[in-house]
């Protein structure tokens, strides 16, 4: 086994990241420091993160944990006995980071508040993981990914006319978690420079109401609220799903020139190219109704792959849509090999980037506990 103190190959190696974290947001912060390099000692409580209990998919955890901590080192501490807490403090002397996307105000209580601990330590990068800003009226009220994605407006652009949904996935919190990442990589950069540390604040809130932004300047600006049109796009058109003989196919039109060859190429209908209610993108937005009726009338009389090569021929860019079965056999899918607590090794999607990591174990519930005290012993000076 590698000595975890020596420094890890990748463009982070040396970096020494303590990390106060649970479920997914401050755990895909640190999963990607670690993929990059850096050494993630994982601080849990007695109990340990939450996510470790969501399932049993992996066998000895849970998928959400099994994807997210990679590569960590866990530790169980009580923050809130002194001995234990003073572990945390040996610990971040050294450390170059320290995150926690506890319950609000809880870091505060515990001594491990951003303004005592840049105080403390100038060099240290202090990332609170938080789901409002804590200027806001709304920075004591407790926060979850469905909570924040109804709150900033995501679940009244989801779904069908008829009713609202969430994103099937968890964006609030993966939004915030690559956030931090981010923000992060600019504190270390920045700190090259300066020398100093600094606090940074990472809110789901904020997240989330930026990537609102296109349908909040329509709304401001235009007095548009973007409906939900379920599986197809609100301003840009067509690019939606139509049905074919023997299935469906998506199909994105962006462009004017990509619009053009859509109807000579694959709808063999040259006229509908200076149609009036299709002449721009906003028109055949405003008309798509009567577009979805000249388009199905074409793809319903044939075949999909008779559609698929009309929409190659005219450089048409098109999707199936997959289930979960199509997605864990498709051919762009790449893996990497994960070990599990209980030795279980899985073929986990492999992150997006150059980095690709391999050989790191997930941890199991204190396994690196007696070793990181004897590490981080809180040294008594001599009398």
């Amino acid at each position: 086994m590698p000595n975890p103190t020596e420094p890890r190959p990748g463009p982070l190696g040396g970096i020494l990241v303590v990390s106060v974290e649970q479920a997914v947001a401050g755990p895909l912060c640190t999963l990607r420091l670690g993929d990059a390099g850096a050494r993630i000692i994982k601080v849990e409580a007695a109990e340990g993160d939450r996510a470790r209990d969501y399932d049993t998919a992996m066998g000895s955890t849970s998928a959400a944990f099994g994807w997210l901590n990679r590569g960590k080192e866990s530790v169980v501490l009580n923050l809130k006995d002194a001995a234990d807490l003073a572990i945390v403090r040996e610990m971040l002397k050294t450390a170059d980071v320290f995150v926690q996307n506890l319950a609000p105000g809880a870091s505060d209580r515990l001594g491990l508040g951003a303004a005592q601990l840049t105080a403390e330590f100038p060099r240290l990068i202090v990332v609170d993981i938080m789901g409002y800003g804590r200027d806001t009226s709304y920075a004591s009220k407790r926060a979850y990914d469905m909570l924040v994605q109804s709150e900033s407006g995501i679940c009244a652009v989801t779904g069908t006319p008829e009713v609202p949904s969430k994103v099937g996935i968890s964006i609030a919190d993966i939004g915030t978690g690559t956030n931090a990442y981010v923000a992060v990589l600019e504190a270390l950069f920045e700190r090259e420079r300066t020398g100093r540390g600094q606090t940074i604040e990472v809110a789901m809130f904020d997240a989330m109401a930026e990537w609102m932004s296109l349908p909040l300047l329509h709304y401001e600006h235009m007095g548009i609220e973007t409906a939900r049109y379920g599986l197809s796009h609100a301003s840009v058109y067509p690019y939606r799903p139509y049905h074919a003989a023997d299935g469906d196919i998506v199909v994105s039109i962006q462009s004017t020139a990509e619009w053009t060859r859509f109807c000579t190429t694959v709808l063999l209908r040259p006229e509908l190219v200076k149609d009036p209610r299709f002449i721009d993108n906003w028109a055949r937005v405003q008309n798509r109704d009567e577009l979805d009726a000249a388009v199905h009338e074409v793809f319903g009389a044939h075949s999909c792959a008779e559609l698929i090569e009309r929409l190659e021929a005219g450089q048409i860019a098109w999707a199936r849509v997959s289930t979960l079965h199509d997605l864990s056999v498709h051919g762009a899918l790449r893996r990497v090999a994960v070990e599990m607590p209980g030795g279980e090794i899985a073929q986990l999607p492999r992150p997006a980037g150059r980095i690709t990591p391999s050989g790191r174990k997930v941890p199991a519930l204190g396994a690196d506990t007696a070793r990181i005290r004897e590490e981080f012993a809180v040294k008594v000076p001599a009398r």
